[in-house]
């Protein structure tokens, strides 16, 4: 496969959304594949971003979905960042950050809460954890 057809950054944070969002509506890989007719297995090949997502194909995901094209590509741009500053700094291939199960339930559960000054504080409560173990995230 030629290398401008092999997938990037961008296809692996449009298949994520694809699984955000399948998941937020408690779809299984196998009901979103019957909806789009398509297998669930590439339908997974979307998600992890194996596979790239056609302009027509993500207008089919994006109604089924009930969310608009642009959503598949929020925070897009702060990987496009990342990696281009990490090609600056050493040349070597920027991933796209692992979500597993655990970290999609956290992010749907965080999104749930309406209280302003509780998410705010829960953010906090992570972040003073997370600098506990890292200390490049310490002030």
């Amino acid at each position: 496969m030629s290398e401008n057809k092999l997938p990037s950054g961008i296809d692996r944070v449009v298949g994520q959304r694809v699984r955000w969002r399948r998941r937020e509506l408690k779809l299984t890989q196998e009901r979103l594949g019957e909806l789009l007719n398509l297998t669930f297995q590439q339908v997974q090949k979307y998600e992890k971003g194996v596979n790239r997502v056609s302009a027509g194909r993500l207008f089919e995901i994006a109604s089924v979905l009930g969310v608009p094209i642009t959503y598949f590509f929020e925070g897009a741009e702060g990987f496009v960042e990342h990696e281009n500053a990490q090609f600056a700094e050493d040349g070597s291939d920027a991933h796209a950050p692992v979500m597993n199960t655990e970290t999609l339930d956290l992010i749907a559960a965080f999104q749930k809460i309406e209280d302003t000054s509780l998410r705010k504080s829960l953010l906090n409560t992570v972040r003073a954890a997370a600098s506990a173990f890292d200390p490049k995230l310490q002030d």
